[in-house]
């Protein structure tokens, strides 16, 4: 599962022949969750920081263009490239 970015300690990443809706996955201190990408809310999950999840939801709407250049890639088997974070 290739990490796209990476910022203030969290790492959001995308499997390969994952399942629609569009979403990435965010790992931060040993928490997971699995966020939509066209609201940027949070799908999946026993419990996440709530300040984490504001960030990752801001940064998702920001780059949401982005996410979904990466879906359509990852659903053609080719690279994902890498999104700023909301750190750069």
């Amino acid at each position: 599962m290739p990490t796209i970015s990476s910022f203030f300690g969290i790492l959001i990443k995308m499997y390969f022949e994952e399942h629609n809706p569009p979403h990435f996955h965010a790992e931060y201190q040993g928490y997971e969750a699995i966020f939509s990408i066209n609201t940027g809310e949070i799908t999946e999950t026993k419990k996440f920081p709530i300040k984490a999840t504001k960030l990752i939801k801001e940064w998702a709407l920001e780059h949401q263009s982005e996410l979904l250049e990466n879906w359509k890639r990852m659903e053609q088997n080719q690279t994902l490239f890498k999104i700023p974070g909301a750190d750069q």
